[in-house]
C-alpha cells in the first residue's frame, strides 16, 4: 500500500507510455510547454468537466470525480463516470449515494484527435477503473475513450491483458519518478508531435543530461 505522499498522477502513466523522457521532464523536472495538440486536449477536457451531474434514460452522468488508489499509488480526476441502472442480480453493480437501486460504473476519458493504434490511452482509462474499483468496492468490466476529432467513442474492455499492461506501466512509472533520473533522449517521429520538443532537445544524441543541467552548461559556455 502506498501513502498519500507517494501518489502519482494518473496522467503520468499516459506520459510514460508515450515517452519515458517526456514523463521525466514533466513529473521529475516539472517542465511543461503547450502546443496546438495539448491546447485542443485542454479545451476538450474543460468542456467535459464543465457540465453538472445529470440523469437521463437510466444513466446517471457525473463529471470531475476525484480518483485515488492507495493500492496502486494513483490520484487524478475522472472526466466522466456514467452509472448505468442495473438489476440487483447483475455483477459489477454498486449503490450510489442519494440514489436508490444498484448502478454499473462506466468511466469515459476524453481525448483530442482520433483513436491511437497502441494501448496508451487504454492504460490511462484502465488505471481510472482501478481507482474506482478500490473506491466503490466493485469490479469494473469496461469503459470508453471519446475522441474529439472523430466525435465518437471507442469501447474499451478491461481484459486481463490490459490490466497486466497497466499494472506494469504503473510500476515502471513509480520507479522512474522515485529514482529521479531523466532518461536519455532518443529521437523518433513522435517527437514532432510533442509539446516538449524544444525542452527535450531530442536531436542531441544520447544525452543523459537533464534539461536543467544542459542549460547550466550552455550558459557556462556563453560566459
Amino acid at each position: 500500500m502506498f501513502s498519500e505522499a507517494d501518489l502519482i498522477p494518473i496522467s503520468a502513466l499516459q506520459h510514460f507510455a508515450f515517452c519515458e523522457r517526456q514523463c521525466a521532464l514533466i513529473h521529475i523536472e516539472k517542465l511543461w510547454a503547450e502546443n496546438i495538440f495539448t491546447a485542443e486536449g485542454r479545451v476538450l477536457h474543460e468542456k467535459a468537466h464543465g457540465s453538472t451531474t445529470d440523469f437521463r434514460d437510466g444513466v446517471l452522468t457525473t463529471r470531475s470525480i476525484p480518483l485515488r488508489s492507495l493500492e496502486y499509488g494513483l490520484s487524478g480526476i475522472a472526466d466522466v463516470v456514467e452509472f448505468h441502472s442495473c438489476p440487483d442480480s447483475i455483477e459489477g453493480c454498486t449503490p450510489v449515494p442519494g440514489h436508490s437501486g444498484l448502478w454499473k460504473p462506466f468511466p469515459v476519458e476524453y481525448k483530442r484527435g482520433r483513436a491511437k493504434t497502441g494501448p496508451i490511452d487504454a492504460i490511462q482509462l484502465c488505471a481510472q477503473a482501478f481507482c474506482l474499483e478500490e473506491m466503490l468496492t466493485v469490479k469494473i468490466s469496461d469503459g470508453a475513450l471519446f475522441y474529439g476529432k472523430a466525435r465518437r467513442r471507442s469501447h474499451i474492455i478491461f481484459s486481463e491483458d490490459l490490466r497486466s499492461q497497466t499494472i506494469e506501466c504503473i510500476s515502471k512509472t513509480h520507479r522512474l519518478i522515485k529514482e529521479g533520473i531523466t532518461p536519455e533522449a532518443e529521437y523518433s517521429n513522435k517527437c514532432e508531435r510533442c509539446s516538449l520538443k524544444d525542452l527535450c532537445l531530442p536531436n542531441l544524441k544520447k544525452t543523459r543530461r537533464s534539461y536543467s543541467n544542459y542549460m547550466i552548461d550552455f550558459f557556462k559556455e556563453e560566459i
